[in-house]
Parts: C-alpha cells; structure tokens; sequence
C-alpha cells in the first residue's frame, strides 16, 4: 500500500488543492492531507477550520485523511509511515520553488516528491487570491468548493 502526503497551508481550500487531492487518489492507495499550521501567517482559518473544511470537501471518502502538523515536512511524513510527497504544480514559478523543497526532502528523510500537474481550468487559482477576490466583495463561488464558499461568507460577509 503506497500512502501519499499532499502538504499545504490551505488557507483556504481551493479548487486547484481538490483537483491535484482527487488525482492524487488515482495513483496512490491512500492520500494524507497535510494542513501547516504556521500561524506566523495570520492565515484567515485557523488550522482547526481548514481540517474541518478539508474533511467536509472530502466526506466519504476513506481513501483521504486530513491531519494538521507544525515543523518538518519529513518529520511529519516519517512519522506517519507516508510513501511520497505530491505537490501540485501550476507553472514554471511553482516548478522551481518545489524542485529545491523537493531535493531537499529527500536530503533530509529519503522521501520521493510526485509532482501532479494542475489542471489548466485551476491553475490561476491561488488561496492568497481567493482571499484577496473575497475581502474585496468578489465572486469566489468557482474557485472554491461550496462548503468553502459557505465558510468565506461568513469570514467576509459581502
């Protein structure tokens, strides 16, 4: 069984995130979603509200768990027996960013990263531009699944 961990922050949820998740369960066995805490951010849900967002986009799925975690990504992963990493990938700029993550996970745990490719009706989607659309009184209602819609409305009332 070849377990795989789809690490981000999440914050929140978008389409492009589900998207690489569901094709991620086409190739592996199990898929752990790991949320990063990092509250330096001052992300707009907390940790807590992004699993609980996570697990409701992916209800009945048993294939996907949603997990938060602080500190190394390879910890995290070693400690829970995880196979592979998957990160998805819009363009090029995402490509150089995650190939150094990438080497350097292996460096550090051994762990193999997979890169899926978004698809192309997701990838000018980004969390930090959901935000921005939402706090400016945009429509992000095809840029998230609904249960995140619901949850940003209440963030950001329009």
């Amino acid at each position: 069984m070849t377990i795989a961990l789809c690490p981000g922050s999440f914050d929140p949820p978008t389409n492009g995130h589900v998207d690489v998740i569901q094709r991620s369960l086409a190739i592996f066995d199990e898929v752990v979603v790991g949320v990063i805490g990092n509250p330096s951010k001052s992300p707009m849900f907390s940790a807590e509200e992004r699993v609980d967002l996570l697990r409701k986009v992916f209800t009945g799925v048993d294939r996907v768990g949603v997990e938060t975690f602080d500190g190394l990504l390879v910890d995290f992963a070693v400690g829970r027996g995880i196979d592979v990493i998957v990160k998805g990938l819009r363009g090029v700029a995402d490509f150089d960013s995650e190939l150094q993550m990438a080497q350097m996970n292996h460096h550090l745990s051994g762990i193999e990263t997979c890169f899926v490719a978004t698809n192309p009706s997701h990838g000018y989607i980004s969390s930090s531009l959901v935000k921005e659309v939402a706090r400016l009184g945009g429509n992000t209602d095809r840029l998230v699944p609904a249960e995140v819609q619901q949850a940003l409305n209440a963030k950001v009332p329009r």
